[in-house]
């Protein structure tokens, strides 16, 4: 059994599913599932994951995105 979940922009949907056990998936589901994601999609997948982790660490605020307090040249 092989269906796939692929959200259009204009509302519209492909349902993705692969076998009915975890122990009988491989990667190949996974990897046809993103290769069909926009480019879009995949990097708002990968932010979510981040935002996830950091809200499960209990961490306030990213260190991708900062601004900078000080700023001086060292000599030597």
């Amino acid at each position: 059994m092989k269906t796939v979940v692929i959200g259009g922009e204009n509302g519209d949907f492909t349902m993705m599913r692969h076998g009915k056990n975890i122990k009988d998936m491989d990667r190949s589901f996974d990897l046809e599932f993103w290769q069909r994601q926009s480019d879009s999609a995949r990097f708002n997948a990968a932010w979510e994951l981040v935002e996830f982790y950091l809200s499960y660490k209990k961490i306030d605020e990213s260190r991708l995105q900062r601004d900078i307090v000080h700023f001086q040249r060292t000599r030597g």
